[in-house]
């Protein structure tokens, strides 16, 4: 059965929310922003320089000390000192803690990996796990035909849900997710041989350049490839 644009756009009747609520929630959460030119800032939806350095820090000095001295206590232990760092400062200086929490959790569950096999190789484990299951979600909602960057883009835009009924608008934004996928896919193509090699310094030197960087890209890429004919975007 088919949703109308009214059922879509308003809240339903049992006080659930509708798919435009929805929307609304994943781009709000999503950190997604879009600059004074109306192009994605894509600096700022990264996290800016801040966010930047939360993301990448703990996976370097990771990288470079196991590298060094094949000591996995002593790099563990300075990836998860460099996130709880981030974290601590942000709640000094009141600021969100939503990014630098989930960068402590995720270095923890990182760290716990390598500590139960012993190997350097094995701290990025979780990270295929990670991008594993973002391609299945995203190749889901390209299936039942609510591509992820519809969802987001499209309520930056002004859109809400309504690209949806404009069978060009939801193709472009079934174009943007593929995108995206792409860059999931991409990841898992050049890092899992590595991680079978047992290599940790290209590992973690692939992992760092494929992690924020080439995520931006393809998100900003996801977003130039499905800007509306009708609407200039510097």
């Amino acid at each position: 059965m088919s949703t109308s644009p009214e059922s879509e756009g308003n809240g339903r009747p049992d006080g659930q929310p509708s798919m435009s609520e929805l929307a609304g929630q994943y781009a709000a959460r999503s950190g997604v922003e879009r600059g004074d030119d109306g192009q994605i800032d894509v600096l700022k939806s990264v996290g800016g320089v801040r966010g930047l350095a939360e993301a990448i820090l703990p996976g370097l000095l990771f990288t470079l000390l196991y590298t060094v001295t094949s000591g996995l206590y002593l790099s563990l232990g300075a990836a998860v000192v460099a996130a709880g760092a981030f974290a601590v400062a942000n709640l000094v200086q009141k600021r969100p803690l939503v990014q630098s929490l989930t960068g402590v959790i995720g270095v923890a569950i990182c760290a716990v990996f390598a500590l139960r096999s012993g190997s350097g190789t094995t701290f990025f484990l979780p990270g295929f796990y990670l991008n594993g299951a973002y391609i299945l979600a995203f190749i889901v909602s390209v299936a039942v035909k609510w591509p992820v960057a519809g969802l987001l883009f499209g309520f930056i835009r002004g859109e809400n849900v309504s690209w949806r009924n404009e069978p060009k608008r939801l193709r472009a934004y079934t174009l943007a997710t593929w995108i995206i996928i792409s860059v999931f896919a991409l990841r898992l193509a050049v890092q899992l041989p590595l991680y079978l090699a047992d290599n940790v310094a290209a590992l973690g030197t692939m992992r760092l350049a494929m992690g924020v960087p080439l995520y931006a890209l393809g998100l900003w890429l996801a977003w130039v490839i499905s800007r509306p004919a009708a609407v200039r975007e510097p």
